[in-house]
């Protein structure tokens, strides 16, 4: 089939739109990058902008893995968001299953108590005093407790339940398997897709935490990365590290050093990420 004048022009514009919103998203990560990897001389040589070193070094590096306690919050970091990553899925899904009926008793009122959240907040105080009452401030239950469900991704992953043939539970209530049979053996193992999509979800929001360990932690070994690379980020320019490293090369140590296990792990679940999310938006 030919594509006609006016087609070509509008695959073209396409294009174009798409290289520039990818410059976008690139420049400013091969900045950071290479600011990074800047030796001390270079940087202050060249300043500004800087995208490709002409020379690399990995003293900032060297300087950021010197932050106190910095792998004890690695590792806070890495198990809530393991462990809140799971349990935010098994909380989800067994909300979600049931919601997905359309003979559950009072379900436009369980619905109804879904999309509240979304519209209206308990508040900071009230969501502290909730957490200091039931003793889970300087804990790590702090990064997995309160954040529980998401409503979003709780409507995304009742429409995607809704979807899935209802003939398969039924045959299987036939030959005598009870509700949490069918659904941990025949519908979330077809549920693949949006078991990672908001796997994803919840992961990038649990590595990516900051406010909780601001607000409900004092112990130190118990901040999140974010906090630590809060603290990096807030120094003043004239600090004592400037001597060996500049400042501003070891900030983006530590955007780089925080970023990359995510990025890591999202190309291997882009796949059901996409999948999940347009199967879960053509029904709500």
């Amino acid at each position: 089939m030919v594509k006609r004048h006016s087609e070509r022009i509008f695959d073209v514009l396409v294009i174009l739109l798409l290289v520039m919103a990818g410059l976008v998203c690139l420049i400013p990560m091969l900045h950071v990058i290479a600011v990074s990897l800047t030796p001390y001389d270079e940087y202050l040589r060249r300043g500004g902008m800087i995208l490709f070193p002409t020379s690399i070094t990995f003293d900032a590096y060297r300087e950021f893995i010197k932050e106190p306690y910095l792998f004890e919050c690695f590792m806070t970091t890495v198990v809530s968001t393991v462990l809140g990553t799971a349990f935010n899925i098994l909380m989800t899904v067994l909300m979600a299953y049931p919601l997905a009926k359309t003979d559950l008793l009072g379900r436009k009122a369980f619905n109804l108590f879904v999309l509240i959240p979304m519209l209206i907040t308990g508040g900071l105080i009230p969501t502290y005093l909730v957490v200091r009452s039931t003793g889970m401030m300087n804990t790590i239950l702090v990064y997995i407790i309160p954040g529980a469900i998401w409503s979003y991704v709780l409507i995304i992953t009742r429409a995607f339940f809704t979807q899935i043939d209802k003939g398969i539970a039924e045959s299987a209530r036939m030959d005598g398997a009870g509700e949490w049979t069918i659904l941990f053996r025949l519908i979330l193992p077809i549920s693949m897709p949006i078991i990672a999509t908001i796997g994803l979800m919840y992961g990038v929001g649990h590595w990516n935490e900051y406010l909780s360990g601001v607000i409900y932690v004092n112990r130190p070994e118990l901040r999140t990365l974010q906090v630590v690379l809060r603290e990096v980020l807030s120094r003043n320019t004239e600090a004592a590290v400037d001597v060996t490293v500049p400042t501003k090369t070891l900030q983006m140590a530590g955007v780089v050093f925080t970023s990359v296990p995510i990025i890591v792990v999202y190309p291997f679940l882009q796949k059901y990420f996409t999948q999940g999310i347009m199967l879960g938006a053509i029904k709500g």
